[in-house]
């Protein structure tokens, strides 16, 4: 493993009569070193566990025979949730009256209300909540609204484009109201 070199330094003396003793080096052979390295290496990297994929826990809907069929809800049990500027909220229960006469507007202080109100009023294999944010509406309201979906335990909700009715009918009542 280690060798001894004991070869002369080339025989030169200084002084008359003066006998210089033999230097020695030393080489180490590091080959077992690396070999013990990688045999380290390998153990190492067999003996250990590979991290497990952590994910997202996705609750999905059951496959029926017809696709179009499939994300049905009864319109009685749905909150549609419209997000607009300045914080605005507007919503309306089951399906949009064609006069619009079912159309609200309020605030995100009222919203958790008006969210547990109808979870209340509504059978929880029916109730559904669609948030559909506006052209003008922030990520931040979008996200506020998903955070009022995990804090009421709503179990079914979707996120929405708006459709121009409904778009059409944000802009008259917030021309209206003069925001």
């Amino acid at each position: 493993m280690a060798e001894m070199d004991t070869s002369s330094g080339g025989g030169h003396k200084k002084g008359p009569g003066v006998k210089k003793g033999k230097k020695l080096s030393t080489r180490v052979d590091l080959t077992p070193m690396v070999d013990l390295g990688f045999l380290l290496i390998t153990f190492f990297i067999f003996t250990t566990t590979m991290s497990q994929p952590t994910a997202m826990r996705l609750f999905l809907p059951k496959d029926t025979e017809k696709p179009e069929e499939q994300n049905k809800v009864k319109a009685s049990g749905a909150l549609t949730i419209m997000l607009s500027k300045n914080d605005a909220v507007f919503y309306y229960e089951g399906e949009l009256a064609p006069d619009g006469s079912n159309f609200k507007s309020a605030t995100f202080k009222e919203l958790r209300t008006i969210i547990i109100d109808k979870k209340k009023s509504t059978d929880p294999k029916d109730f559904v909540v669609v948030i559909k944010p506006g052209p003008e509406s922030t990520y931040k309201n979008t996200v506020d609204a998903l955070d009022e979906m995990a804090i009421n335990e709503v179990k079914r909700y979707a996120l929405v484009d708006i459709s121009d009715t409904e778009l059409g009918l944000i802009k008259a009542t917030e021309g209206a109201s003069g925001n």
